[in-house]
């Protein structure tokens, strides 16, 4: 993947519904070598799939809460039973104290206190910790630019600043 691909990936997370030529010209590609890249990275799973981003207050998302999982047996074969609770966003094995970390978006704490009492009903688990959010200061896709890598000093670099005599 080179550095045109993540631009493209950043303008379609920015808006996946803007047309090939709009994201060519933002690239510096025909429409057509646009929509031939879009196609090679859906065809490789570097774009898993294109939706739309829904408030999650405006449909009885309102309450987010972080679930930490107890178990008392390894709970990497119970996906299913978690993916079970349309109330769970997400769902991930972690390492430390707890088996299992959950996101979970409900209407209200009442209903928030019954996944709970569901999660509890998974064989294997033996206890939850949900944290409530208050407020999301933000939330942000996954970023295609290259990651940092050792050795290298671009992400240390200023903006417009004066070269350095070394």
């Amino acid at each position: 993947m080179d550095h045109i691909d993540r631009a493209l990936l950043v303008q379609l997370q920015q808006d996946a519904t803007q047309p090939y030529a709009a994201l060519g010209q933002a690239v510096g590609l025909s429409a057509g070598a646009a929509h031939e890249r879009v196609r090679k990275l859906r065809e490789r799973g570097v774009i898993r799939r294109t939706a739309a981003e829904v408030d999650p207050a405006a449909v009885g998302g309102g309450v987010l809460a972080y679930v930490m999982v107890d178990s008392t047996t390894w709970m990497g074969d119970s996906a299913k039973d978690f993916a079970a609770l349309p109330e769970i966003l997400e769902a991930h094995i972690i390492a430390g104290s707890a088996s299992v970390l959950v996101k979970v978006r409900t209407t209200t704490t009442e209903q928030l206190q019954d996944v709970l009492r569901r999660i509890y009903a998974i064989d294997g688990v033996s206890g939850t910790q949900a944290t409530v959010a208050l407020e999301t200061f933000f939330e942000r896709p996954v970023s295609p630019q290259a990651p940092h890598r050792e050795g290298t000093h671009a992400c240390h670099e200023r903006p417009n600043a004066a070269p350095r005599d070394t």
